[in-house]
């Protein structure tokens, strides 16, 4: 079994791959979904982060903090710094956001690491639909400090248009010049199901509707 499919089978195993009748924010219907709240023991966690971590070095990124979105984003961002530093020996900082600014103590709307003038950050980020969250974080740590976000790191790739007949997460590469990778896409899960599934079927009919050209 390669590193993909053992990625699907932990996400299947823990219940954040499952597969029927769902419907997506943007109003799509679709046959499976994917919803990483449900990672929800150290186990679960401590796995996720690895995968994140092993990503980022097969890509070979230059970086100097992570970032994660409030709220999923927090805790992505956590493990990956720590699977990093525990299984890779490389201790890099992250931070996170608030999503209201605190008015007391050291205020403020980031969380652990500041951002400096000629950081190279990473953004860690569980799916992205239509890629407002990831545009309101560009939007925000610009404003903190004269930064460049050199990549996006996300769990599954869905291969859906964004706004035009490219794929949300390739408007965003071309938008704001970012790499984006992610730990498996649509097409690994519809790989890793058995042949005659009839849920690969579905999940093929669906990319046929609102798959991106580039598939």
């Amino acid at each position: 079994m390669n590193k993909k499919h053992e990625f699907i089978n932990f996400m299947a195993e823990a219940g954040v791959l499952t597969f029927g009748d769902f419907t997506t924010k943007s109003g799509r219907k679709t046959p499976y979904f994917v919803n990483t709240g449900g990672f929800k023991t150290g186990k679960h966690i401590s796995t996720l982060g690895d995968y994140y971590a092993e990503r980022i070095v097969q890509s070979g990124e230059k970086y100097d903090a992570l970032y994660g979105p409030a709220y999923k984003g927090i805790t992505l961002a956590a493990a990956t710094a720590s699977s990093l530093y525990r299984n890779h020996g490389i201790d890099i900082p992250y931070f996170f956001n608030r999503k209201e600014a605190k008015d007391h103590g050291e205020g403020g709307s980031l969380v652990g690491y500041k951002p400096k003038d000629g950081d190279r950050l990473l953004i860690i980020e569980d799916v992205v639909t239509a890629g407002t969250a990831v545009r309101e974080s560009l939007d925000l740590l610009k404003k903190i400090a004269d930064i460049t976000v050199t990549a996006l790191f996300v769990s599954v790739d869905r291969m859906e248009r964004g706004t035009g007949e490219k794929s949300t997460l390739d408007e965003l590469k071309n938008e704001f010049s970012i790499n984006v990778y992610s730990i498996i896409n649509a097409r690994d899960i519809i790989d890793s199901l058995p042949k005659g599934d009839a849920r690969i079927d579905k999940m093929e009919a669906y990319l046929t509707e609102y798959g991106s050209c580039s598939i």
